[in-house]
């Protein structure tokens, strides 16, 4: 099936209740609920782990771990009191260094979602880092995000489906296209690369389009122009990631997650104004909007 034979399907209310998350058991405890890890951060981007912590929390994740440079592990552990905290060796550029797979050894059998990216700077080191976690987290939904998806030039294509968030600028970037040309048709772009990669591919901009391998594809319409501010993507990740462990498939983690991301603009824009909120704002937003829709 080609790009242009792709049925698109609107993600609005009815199609999201229609499909409703993983809920666990009024008994389960929150390792029934899933554990993130989210590799994130460096020290100009302290923030980025931060926000997609939260963010993963807010969806419903059972426990967050947060794996960032040594530099920054513990003011990331005070900023986030819910997490446990990995501090990872770092490079003098501020990147994480690859090889660090045995400190996370403890905690990976019992990952069920893994966010790489947010915060980390776009090097080779980064590349190799995510390349790693990959390996050692093979088990788990993996979603690659801002510098972490580089990794997608050296392996072309995935042995197993992960999911990618890139906007239109990295898109171009990871296809040595230019920008104009994705935007031109976001639908194609996202479908023929979700296919050649083997990956869910979450294709951000004012109108997001989620493409599968089978070239399934859903759009969302819903967001505000307020929704483009620093920190927003990481958010944006986190809530995927969140959604994933617990139990998501990485499809409907992405369709859910871009949903309320963008509805969780549109309720700030209402009560705040159509710009000026703030990315920390938005995860505060999730847990109302999915009880909302899955009622």
């Amino acid at each position: 099936m080609s790009a242009g034979e792709a049925e698109v399907v609107e993600l609005d209310d009815a199609t999201l209740r229609a499909w409703p998350l993983p809920l666990p058991e009024r008994d389960g405890d929150k390792e029934e609920r899933g554990r993130v890890l989210v590799v994130a951060g460096c020290r100009q981007i302290i923030g980025a782990a931060v926000l997609a912590a939260t963010a993963a929390l807010r969806a419903g994740a059972g426990k967050v771990a947060i794996a960032t440079p040594e530099s920054i592990a513990r003011s990331i552990g005070t900023a986030v009191p819910e997490s446990r905290v990995f501090a990872l060796p770092e490079r003098d550029d501020g990147s994480i260094e690859p090889d660090c797979m045995d400190v996370l050894e403890e905690i990976a059998p019992h990952v069920k979602s893994v966010l790489i990216g947010p915060g980390l700077p776009y090097v080779d080191a980064t590349r190799d880092l995510a390349a790693a976690l990959l390996e050692t987290f093979a088990h788990a939904g993996v979603v690659l995000d801002a510098g972490a998806m580089g990794v997608v030039k050296a392996r072309g294509r995935f042995a197993s489906p992960v999911l990618l968030t890139p906007h239109a600028g990295e898109m171009a970037s990871l296809e040595g296209r230019e920008k104009d040309e994705i935007e031109s048709d976001p639908i194609a772009a996202a479908v023929d690369a979700s296919g050649r990669w083997n990956a869910v591919v979450a294709l951000k901009g004012a109108i997001t389009h989620i493409a599968t391998p089978d070239t399934r594809v859903w759009r969302n319409s819903a967001g505000n122009p307020g929704l483009a501010t620093s920190g927003s993507g990481d958010v944006l990740s986190g809530v995927i990631a969140g959604l994933l462990a617990r139990g998501a498939p990485l499809e409907q983690a992405a369709a859910w997650g871009v949903a309320l991301h963008a509805r969780a603009g549109d309720r700030l824009a209402a009560r705040i104004g159509p710009f000026g909120y703030l990315a920390r704002e938005l995860p505060g937003e999730v847990p109302a909007l999915m009880a909302m829709l899955q009622c």
